[in-house]
């Protein structure tokens, strides 16, 4: 137990409890240096990085493209959040929270800004006609419904069991088995969900998978904070199988390599602006 008393009002050590992050967290907003952002050639400026968020939107953007929809062509910039890209002013004033991802539609007069992954995959589906999202009112209410909740749950899975387990500078028991019990609870929902559908919305591959899928797939993969064991992933074999089918759609094994810096060098594509890109990573790999 700890002996920590919350004093009357709380002030920033900035050298106390260090953790992954620690140089990058700060209580307040705002750039803190100058710096504009680069434009390339395509309709769509993505600033963004491959984490689940940044996934979400890179799968979105390639799918899209697999349709057949050349507007949706993009330019994948790199924003290096270990570094504090997102605190450059050029970012900060296309997503004032300073997260990725952040993307700009610039065939719009003035360009249109859109920032949180899941305004950003709403606004690209309405772009295009209502793209991976149900036509009936009913069954699209279904998809907006679960998109919510993944937006309302990854946070106690990243920011609270993923912190506690992976990043915190001390195990603290109670934190970690408060957040893995969520954590296990949200898988469940999925599961039993996907008993009965075979995606998330129902039988069609939606938005809702694609902002699910980055965050409870790679969970259920055991990729995200070697926890699989831990939270005995393989128990959950409708999210398992529902995670295998989506990685292997074609789109989204290119979604999960754009911006990503880590890994197997053919898994890394930082910067996307041409199709092509793909392929030179395949040539050198």
């Amino acid at each position: 137990m700890s002996d920590y008393t919350p004093p009357k009002v709380w002030t920033w050590n900035q050298d106390k409890n260090t953790n992954r992050f620690s140089n990058i967290n700060r209580p307040i907003a705002g750039p803190t240096h100058d710096k504009e952002l680069p434009v390339g050639k395509h309709p769509f400026q993505l600033y963004s990085l491959a984490t689940p968020n940044g996934v979400k939107v890179t799968v979105m953007l390639e799918e899209l493209l697999e349709l057949g929809i050349k507007e949706a062509e993009y330019d994948a910039w790199l924003i290096n959040i270990g570094e504090g890209n997102q605190f450059g002013s050029g970012f900060v004033s296309v997503n004032p929270n300073s997260k990725i991802p952040a993307l700009m539609d610039r065939s719009t007069n003035p360009p249109t800004r859109i920032f949180e992954s899941g305004a950003i995959l709403l606004y690209l589906s309405e772009k295009f006609g209502g793209a991976f999202q149900p036509k009936d009112l009913t069954k699209r209410a279904e998809c907006w419904s679960w998109l919510m909740w993944q937006m309302g749950s990854a946070p106690y899975l990243g920011g609270g069991f993923g912190h506690f387990y992976a990043y915190a500078p001390v195990k603290i028991e109670y934190a970690i088995d408060r957040f893995a019990m969520e954590v296990k609870r949200q898988l469940d929902v999925l599961d039993r969900r996907l008993a009965e559908s075979r995606f998330i919305a129902g039988d069609d591959y939606t938005i809702a998978d694609m902002a699910i899928w980055p965050w409870y797939g790679a969970l259920a993969k055991g990729l995200l904070y070697e926890a699989a064991e831990f939270l005995s992933v393989h128990e959950y074999k409708n999210v398992n199988r529902w995670t295998e089918e989506i990685a292997e759609r074609p789109a989204v094994k290119r979604g999960r390599m754009v911006n990503r810096t880590w890994g197997d060098k053919s898994s890394q594509l930082p910067e996307r602006h041409d199709a092509s890109d793909f392929d030179k990573v395949a040539k050198e790999s």
